[in-house]
């Protein structure tokens, strides 16, 4: 079974690697591959949406912090499995890599977690964020740098980052420990100064010097 399934995801490559190829394909598919290079395209965007909705800005760019934090832990799974790049024969990749580590795509785990942490924050947006981590993670056999395979561990992966990300839903974890932070900052500052003396009461104000009677004649 094991060897039926390399032979599949193999054979799955070589036809992404080989067909609907063009020029024009090739370089558009290599700017979507540029795009999600350390998760940069999904930090633009948790910027830009923090920027356009105030009331939610936290939580967009904690969603968008997923993106690159979740490439450091890929890469340490990727460190336990030290699964190779493919190589094909007479198709040599169409675009580079820092290593030569396969398993997991770092591109679909960053991909699919900040899709998934940013589809938290606005359920509503949920269908194109997946669209535009959907073409990244097929960026990636197409232009020859990860077996199919290497793209499903990843997305599921990230798949489990975006829902387990704190800090972008009302009420989530993140949020809480975000607000008990605040309010022990506020109550260690010290109280302001007020005219009340050391016992809290206010200081008597000053007595008056009585007027002087007038002398009487006599």
């Amino acid at each position: 079974m094991r060897k039926r399934l390399k032979r599949l995801d193999r054979r799955v490559l070589r036809a992404m690697r080989t067909r609907w190829h063009s020029p024009e394909a090739e370089a558009a598919v290599k700017a979507v591959g540029m795009a999600g290079e350390w998760g940069a395209i999904w930090a633009a965007l948790g910027v830009a949406a923090a920027a356009g909705d105030g009331a939610r800005r936290g939580r967009w760019l904690r969603a968008a912090a997923a993106a690159p934090t979740s490439v450091g832990l890929n890469y340490l799974v990727k460190l336990a499995v030290r699964r190779r790049r493919p190589r094909l024969r007479r198709l040599p990749p169409l675009a580079g890599a820092p290593s030569e580590l396969s398993f997991p795509s770092a591109h679909a785990t960053s991909s699919l977690a900040a899709a998934t942490a940013m589809g938290r924050v606005s359920p509503g947006a949920r269908l194109p964020l997946y669209a535009v981590a959907g073409a990244i993670c097929l960026s990636r056999p197409y232009l020859g740098m990860h077996y199919p395979s290497d793209v499903l561990g990843g997305a599921a992966l990230g798949l489990l980052i975006g829902r387990l990300w704190p800090g972008v839903r009302p009420g989530d974890p993140g949020d809480r420990l975000i607000d008990l932070v605040a309010d022990a900052a506020r109550s260690s500052q010290p109280p302001a100064a007020d005219a009340s003396g050391s016992d809290g009461r206010s200081p008597a104000a000053p007595q008056a010097s009585p007027r002087a009677e007038p002398l009487g004649r006599d």
